[in-house]
């Protein structure tokens, strides 16, 4: 296995502190940007293993926590918080970074982010990888999965701020790796989850069809049945509407967790071939001179 360089940096979107990792990658200049996204409420090194994996395959990974969560500034502000918002954070990053495009990726909550950052500045998506995504057939058990979580972090904090105040002595060195991004998930502050839940519910979850059916990017989109809150319905039907993408079924909500090596395989292919284009362009024009 190779050992790739790991570097935790941040920056300042509206007065707001980012943080994010890169993975691999010596300095700026290198060209196969990939920028992954976590889950809701997920901090952002639930990407790690997968970033791992993309940056041994000679990328250049970042991994982002969007407002409201990881290791970022947590508001507790409904009106900062929207896909929208978490949009304009990861443009800000590629700005931050100097990437003039990249592999735009994520997983439910950063699945949907990876699509409207397409949709709002498409020249810099290079590709997507869109796991999980929650669109129109997910809107009832995402209601019900989170409906009573905002509920609870906005009339009932001391039950939110409990578990927190429980997680937090366990030592996360002391844990596998997915039992703490478990806790970590489960270390948050009452205000927080409220806005974050509030401003998300009440703006739009994802672009809609007509702007997915102009998204003319490559896209890997990785469903799996068994999952009412990411149906593999929804991931089928993106796949559909995107002209240019691939729908690749995973065996399981688990596989992409607890046995990753094919779908990072595939990931690592898909990456390959979003920058292949551009590898041959260059090749060429060595080859020329």
């Amino acid at each position: 296995m190779t050992v790739v360089s790991e570097r935790i940096g941040q920056f300042f979107h509206e007065g707001a502190r980012l943080e994010y990792t890169e993975y691999g990658g010596s300095h700026h200049g290198d060209h196969r940007w990939v920028v992954l996204l976590h889950a809701q409420l997920m901090p952002r090194r639930m990407q790690q293993p997968l970033a791992r994996a993309l940056a041994e395959a000679g990328n250049h990974v970042v991994t982002l926590d969007l407002l409201g969560h990881g290791r970022s500034d947590r508001p507790d502000d409904p009106l900062l918080y929207s896909m929208t918002a978490f949009a304009e954070q990861v443009v800000h990053l590629l700005d931050e970074l100097g990437a003039e495009d990249a592999v735009i990726g994520g997983t439910s909550l950063g699945a949907n982010v990876s699509l409207e950052v397409a949709v709002l500045d498409p020249d810099r998506v290079r590709g997507l990888i869109v796991e999980m995504p929650v669109l129109d057939n997910a809107l009832h058990a995402g209601l019900l999965a989170f409906g009573p979580l905002m509920f609870a972090a906005r009339f009932l904090p001391f039950t939110i701020d409990g578990i927190r105040l429980a997680t937090r002595v366990v030592p996360r060195g002391l844990v596998p790796f997915w039992a703490g991004i478990f806790l970590d998930t489960l270390n948050q502050r009452s205000g927080p989850v409220a806005a974050a839940l509030h401003g998300m519910f009440f703006g739009r979850i994802a672009p809609p069809s007509k702007l997915r059916e102009t998204l003319t990017m490559p896209a890997l989109i990785v469903g799996h049945r068994r999952d009412p809150i990411h149906p593999a319905a929804d991931a089928a039907m993106l796949a559909e509407e995107m002209p240019a993408s691939r729908f690749e079924e995973a065996r399981s909500i688990f596989e992409w967790r607890f046995a990753p090596a094919r779908l990072d395989a595939v990931a690592a292919g898909f990456v390959a071939d979003c920058f292949g284009a551009e590898r041959a362009d260059q090749a060429r024009q060595v080859g020329s001179t």
